[in-house]
């Protein structure tokens, strides 16, 4: 298998049947031995009907049904598992990714050497106010913070060599930072392609503006685990030791002043000095509480399932995980 597609989706029914012929047709043209697999997200019309009787007459086709909504990121998650492919691409399925973009990120991977190659959408059809503006300052902030050099990190149009897509962890809502974690992981020839969006034809965006408020809180997340997420005692331990240091730098002045320089002066407990320190003293107590905690739950947190699947279509047995 050369080539897998992985495909999340939610709600659509309409675009599955053109979208999956598109796909086959760049795919013959171009020889690739491929599969596409279908994540279906907890849809609650007729698409897991469509992938179904897709999957019956091409065997090319498999699919994967959540019993609920658990979010694009675990879809993908379900999709990286199963891919066999030596190249995944993943794309949406609302017919906004152009399936005829796919030969060419395939060619840079294979002929130019990148891990991972993601599409850039530079000319959109998307409202300008509720998505493009709002789409530029997080993309923006995304680079400025992450120190990956891309214009659009939420182009569901990417493709990877396998070995990335089988090491790094798409968990929460993380999918749009998915080469900031390659990247975290080692693989640092990433790249960018300009390619096609199409104006939506059937139906409505599953995304609210509330995705950007996400996003940056997920950008924040993503910051932290990838400096701090294996050793959080570096962070919140720092932090303790500062403030109990301020904190015994302003009791140490005031005991040095009442026994030394002012002993008649006013009580301790009427000077501000003395709930600074005390206050100090506190927080620098529970930030190291915090990265101590933070140590141990590193060191002893196990895998837990992050959805259930209702329902797979010519999927390969795979041998059950299991986390020590």
């Amino acid at each position: 298998m050369s080539l897998s597609i992985v495909i999340p989706l939610l709600n659509e029914e309409e675009s599955l049947k053109e979208l999956y012929d598109w796909i086959a047709s760049v795919m013959r043209s171009n020889r690739f031995s491929y599969e596409v697999i279908f994540i279906d997200d907890g849809s609650t019309d007729g698409s897991w009907e469509i992938i179904t009787r897709l999957a019956a007459e091409n065997e090319q086709i498999k699919g994967i049904r959540f019993l609920k909504n658990f979010g694009k990121s675990q879809a993908l998650h379900a999709g990286f598992r199963q891919a066999s492919g030596d190249i995944v691409v993943t794309m949406d399925a609302d017919l906004q990714d152009n399936p005829e973009e796919i030969p060419e990120l395939v060619r840079l991977i294979e002929e130019e050497g990148y891990d991972l190659v993601s599409g850039w959408k530079k000319k959109r059809y998307d409202h300008a106010l509720t998505k493009n503006i709002p789409s530029k300052l997080f993309n923006w902030a995304a680079r400025r913070t992450s120190g990956v050099k891309l214009h659009d990190f939420n182009c569901g149009l990417k493709a990877f060599r396998k070995e990335v897509i089988k090491t790094i962890e798409v968990s929460g809502e993380m999918h749009r930072y998915i080469p900031v974690l390659a990247k975290n992981a080692g693989f640092s020839r990433i790249g960018e392609k300009v390619v096609r969006h199409q104006a939506r034809k059937f139906g409505k965006t599953k995304f609210g503006a509330d995705r950007f408020i996400n996003g940056f809180l997920d950008l924040i997340t993503i910051w932290f685990v990838s400096k701090f997420g294996k050793r959080p005692m570096h962070l919140f331990g720092a932090l303790g030791v500062l403030m109990f240091i301020i904190g015994s730098g302003f009791a140490l002045y005031l005991g040095i002043d009442k026994l030394f320089i002012n002993p008649t002066g006013r009580l301790l407990s009427e000077r501000p000095q003395f709930y600074i320190a005390l206050t100090a003293m506190i927080i620098g107590t529970q930030f190291f509480l915090a990265g101590f905690l933070g140590e141990i739950m590193v060191r002893s947190k196990k895998n837990e399932p992050r959805y259930t699947v209702s329902g797979e279509i010519n999927l390969v047995p795979r041998v059950k995980e299991y986390s020590s």
